[in-house]
C-alpha cells in the first residue's frame, strides 16, 4: 500500500491498498504528495485549537477539584504533576511577559478638563 490513480490532470484521485487496472502507480507511505492527499480536508489545526481549550478547561478542572480538597495534586501521577506544573510556570511567565509590554507611562495626573467648559453639538460642527 498504497497503489495511487490519477486523474487527467495527473492529481491522485484514490486509494488501493493492491494494484489495479486503474492503479498501477505504487508510492511509499512517506511520500509528500501522497501524504498531501490524505491530509486534505484535514482541520487538525482547528483540532488543535480545540485541544489547547480543553487543555486549558482539564487544569481549571483541576484547580477547582483541589481547592475544594476533592482531589489532591499527589493523587495524580508523577508525570502528570510534572506536566500540570510546568504548564503552570509557562503560563505564569507568559502573564509576566504581557505585564512587561505594558509598562507605567510616568504620567499619573489626569487633565482637568472642567475650565473649558460645555460644548454644544454647534461647536463640534458635523461629521
Amino acid at each position: 500500500m498504497p497503489y495511487v490513480h490519477r486523474n487527467a490532470m495527473g492529481e491522485i484521485e484514490s486509494l488501493h491498498r493492491a494494484a489495479t487496472l486503474d492503479a498501477t502507480e505504487y508510492l511509499d507511505a512517506s511520500d509528500g504528495e501522497l501524504q498531501r492527499f490524505l491530509n486534505r480536508g484535514d482541520h487538525s489545526d482547528v483540532f488543535a485549537d480545540l485541544d489547547g481549550d480543553f487543555v486549558r478547561v482539564l487544569e481549571d478542572l483541576i484547580d477547582v477539584m483541589v481547592d475544594k480538597g476533592m482531589l489532591r495534586i499527589t493523587d495524580l501521577p508523577t508525570a502528570a504533576q510534572a506536566k500540570l506544573f510546568a504548564r503552570k510556570d509557562q503560563r505564569a511567565k507568559a502573564a509576566l511577559r504581557m505585564e512587561s509590554r505594558f509598562t507605567a507611562s510616568g504620567f499619573v495626573e489626569l487633565i482637568d478638563d472642567s475650565a473649558f467648559g460645555k460644548l454644544s453639538d454647534t461647536d463640534l460642527g458635523t461629521f
